[in-house]
Order: C-alpha cells, then sequence, then structure tokens
C-alpha cells in the first residue's frame, strides 16, 4: 500500500491542537511531527486546514427491517454517505428477531453487509428476546465475534420491547461477560396508550407522533433503566437521550457515583418540535422519541460540556418519501427515522465550534474518541497517535455550503436539513491510509470496509 504524507495541517485530538505532519505508511499512523524528513509516494497539503480524526457514528439503521419495509439505506450506499460526511467508522444493530437465537440474527445481518461496506463497521447486538436459551450465546458474542454492546428496547411491544425481569437477567449476564447494556429508554406501555387514544379520537397527523412521547416518557424510563444499571453493576449506555428531564436523572445518577454514559443525536441539538406543525411534511422528522423543545436543546449542549453527554450520533434510519406516505392517513404507520449520516460531522462544526458552543477538542471527542473508548475500538480508532489506524479527516473550517437532496449521498428523495447552509467542509477523508473521498469523489471500492471486532468495555472514558 502506497504512503502518505499530510504536511503543515492543524492537528486536533480530543486532547490537543498542534501544526504537525502525519506520515502514514501500511493503513496505521507511522509519524507525526514537525517537517518530517520522510519519502512518501503521495504528500496532501494541508495548510490551512484542520485535520482530525475519522467519526465514529455508533448509532446508525442500514437497510433494516421495519414498520413492514426497510430502511432505504444499504451497507454500500450507507457507508459511501459516511465516508463523504467524514465518518469512517459505523456501528449498526443486529435486531434478534423474538423466538430465534441470537446467531441466526447476526448471520441474517452479515448476509445484508458482508462485502458490502466502504466504510469500517462494527455491530451491537439489540436482545429482544432473553431467556435460558440466549443466556449462553452473550459470552459467545463477546468472546467469538468481538460484539460487546447488547442493546435493550423498553417500547415497541410484541416486536422489541423486554420487560424489566429480562433487562435484570441479560445485565448480569453481559456484566459477568465484561459487556456493555445500551438501551432505547422509552415507557412502551404509556407511548402505546396514548397512540390509541389519538388514534381513536381522529387525531392522525404527524403533530400525534410528538404528543404521543411525551418527555415523562422518556425521562421516567432512563431512570428506572439507570436504577436496574445501578443495581447489577453493568456499564450503562442510553442512546439518542433527547431531552432535560431524561438528562436530569443521569445527572443524579452521578450523585451515588455511578457512570451512565449519553449519546444525543445531531437532529436533537439542532431542530425542535416546531416541525410537526407542518402538516404531514412533518413525516420527515417522525423518528423514536421525537423531537424536543428548545429548552432540550439547551440542556443537551450544556451537557456535552458538563461531561454528561458523551457522544453525539445520528440514528441514521432514512426512509423515501413513498416509504414516509405509508403513515399519509394515520401518524403510526409512517416508518420512524431520518437521513443523517453524511451531515453529522459538518453540522456539529458548523453550529457548535463556529458558534462557540463547545470547543474543536470537544467536538472531536464527541464525534470520535469517546464512542471508540466506551466502544472497544481506542486507540486503535478514535485518535491521532503512533499506530492507530490512519482514518483521517483534511477539513476546510471555512467553505460554506448548502445541505439539500440533490447534492446528498443518502439514498433518499428529500433531506431533513435542506437548504441548511453549512461553514466547514470535509476536503479529503482517508480510511486506513487509502483516500476514501477527495472534493466529493469516491476513491474506494466497495468491500473495502472491515468488521471490526471489539475489545471488552472500560468505564474509563
Amino acid at each position: 500500500m502506497a504512503s502518505l504524507l499530510i504536511s503543515n495541517g492543524t492537528v486536533v485530538t480530543a486532547a490537543d491542537t498542534y501544526t504537525a505532519d502525519i506520515f502514514i505508511e501500511n493503513e496505521r499512523i507511522n509519524a507525526i511531527g514537525t517537517n518530517l524528513k520522510v519519502q512518501a509516494d503521495c504528500t496532501i497539503d494541508a495548510t490551512g486546514k484542520l485535520v482530525f480524526p475519522g467519526g465514529i457514528d455508533p448509532h446508525v439503521h442500514l437497510d433494516m427491517p421495519f414498520m413492514g419495509t426497510s430502511s432505504s439505506d444499504s451497507y454500500a450506499t450507507g457507508t459511501q454517505a459516511a465516508l463523504h460526511g467524514g465518518t469512517t467508522t459505523v456501528i449498526d444493530f443486529i435486531l434478534q428477531t423474538q423466538g430465534k437465537s441470537l446467531r441466526s440474527a447476526l448471520e441474517e445481518w452479515q448476509g445484508r453487509s458482508n462485502g458490502n461496506c466502504y466504510s469500517d463497521y462494527s455491530f451491537h447486538l439489540a436482545v429482544t428476546d432473553f431467556n435460558e436459551r440466549t443466556k449462553p450465546e452473550i459470552q459467545e458474542m463477546v468472546e467469538k465475534e468481538g460484539i460487546t454492546s447488547f442493546k435493550t428496547f423498553m417500547a415497541y411491544k410484541g416486536a422489541l420491547m423486554i420487560d424489566d425481569r429480562q433487562m435484570i437477567g441479560l445485565m448480569e449476564e453481559v456484566k459477568r461477560c465484561g459487556g456493555l447494556v445500551t438501551v432505547h429508554a422509552t415507557h412502551g406501555d404509556m407511548i402505546d396508550y396514548l397512540i390509541d387514544k389519538h388514534r381513536s379520537e381522529g387525531k392522525l397527523s404527524p403533530l400525534y407522533h410528538y404528543l404521543s412521547q411525551p418527555e415523562i416518557t422518556e425521562s421516567e424510563a432512563s431512570e428506572r433503566f439507570a436504577d436496574m444499571a445501578y443495581y447489577t453493576g453493568v456499564p450503562a449506555y442510553i442512546v439518542h437521550l433527547t431531552c432535560e428531564g431524561a438528562l436530569n436523572h443521569v445527572r443524579d445518577a452521578t450523585r451515588r457515583n455511578q457512570t451512565v454514559f449519553v449519546e444525543t443525536c445531531i437532529q436533537y441539538l439542532l431542530l425542535d418540535a416546531s416541525l410537526y406543525e407542518k402538516g404531514f411534511e412533518g413525516a420527515k422528522w417522525v423518528m423514536s422519541p421525537p423531537l424536543r423543545q428548545k429548552k432540550d436543546q439547551d440542556a443537551l449542549w450544556a451537557g456535552l460540556n458538563q461531561g454528561l453527554v458523551r457522544v453525539v450520533a445520528t440514528d441514521h434510519c432514512p426512509f423515501t418519501w413513498e416509504q414516509k406516505k405509508m403513515g399519509e392517513h394515520d401518524f403510526s404507520k409512517i416508518p420512524n427515522g431520518h437521513p443523517a449520516i453524511e451531515h453529522r460531522m459538518e453540522l456539529l462544526f458548523s453550529e457548535g465550534v463556529r458558534t462557540g458552543k463547545i470547543s474543536l477538542n470537544k467536538y472531536v471527542e464527541v464525534t470520535s474518541t469517546n464512542a471508540a473508548k466506551i466502544f472497544g475500538m481506542f486507540p486503535r480508532k478514535g485518535t491521532l497517535s503512533i499506530g492507530a489506524d490512519a482514518d483521517i479527516v483534511i477539513f476546510d473550517p471555512n467553505e460554506k455550503h448548502t445541505l439539500s437532496a440533490t447534492t446528498h449521498h443518502h439514498n433518499t428523495d428529500y433531506s431533513a436539513y435542506e437548504g441548511w447552509e453549512v461553514t466547514g467542509k470535509c476536503k479529503t477523508v482517508i480510511l486506513r491510509g487509502r483516500v476514501a473521498v477527495d472534493d466529493g469523489k469516491m476513491h474506494l471500492e466497495k468491500g473495502y470496509g472491515q468488521f471490526l471486532r471489539r475489545n471488552k468495555t472500560s468505564l474509563i472514558v
């Protein structure tokens, strides 16, 4: 593999910012220093550019069966879009079918992902049926497959949801095996009641998707999950946390010296529930949990700086407009999810770093480094250091551009951020030492992306 020198860039990690050259050889970072005297097959002048670790998005759903259809991005189109937006590694979710084994779910997802990814990738395993038959598979997944994180759902009864008894059992087994439990923390029974209530009253627009999932449904479930994790001692991670109430329960948990890792998503920092008042166009932003209020955005931004919110992900789960129209006459039939995998890094820089809400180093921490540490990929991923994978973004902090469905690489025909002007552009994206994207052109072939076997979880982040 050709060697590569990145010269004169402003190198940014979660800890440092400095001007240096980076020399890459055999997929790894070989040297970092000023005025490196090396012979490289190719040199990229990064003068005036930021150079930071490739993004890690630990919450995506590619080619996922859901609500009678499937998310519209395949592993090929989704990982291409990720790379165009500076994300070099994604973690997707395997969903166990109730009544079947964890192994059968893994094999089903491998059938769609193997040989099709452009970026590197890994899996979480969503356990929807924990029992004496599936219990031994937890250790098998950790030890043999390098899948060390297990997702639970406190909603979607009859399909994905487990009860608290199963939750406790799973937590104890995952702790024993050295893994981590993640959760979709919303009160499923209360949400189902409100959905049925609104439908019976003929309230069927997307607004009632939002009104069926009030803040209390998320804050109550987050507290209950934190309490169960505290009792069992399992490392715990709440996905896509959206609201002040839920975050306050995490804050309360720290008072008893508990660590609960929190992820939010770019949409919850930037978009709010007023979008649901646009009639059926609001279906573009139907996701679970739904968008919240301005006060919740303020709480999440503060949470990032306080260290309570560790990760900014996307929950990328795109559908075409035709798919969204499945719920044109009933909000409960709108496929949940929106496209964002390509825009996370640029939006967070433009709306977070440039506005002074977060620092450059915090930006790297929450888009890459923390996810690598929490999910057992550090220091191979998530930082720029000697021996790390050469996953690197060369970023122009001043280039303005506009987000649009006419230019994005998501396999969907609308953008959740149509017309949004962004300052900051991923110019060159490098994956394991190879230029993946340069000036908007893909240079990798399908299948270059590798599956990552991950290490056991460390609570020290």
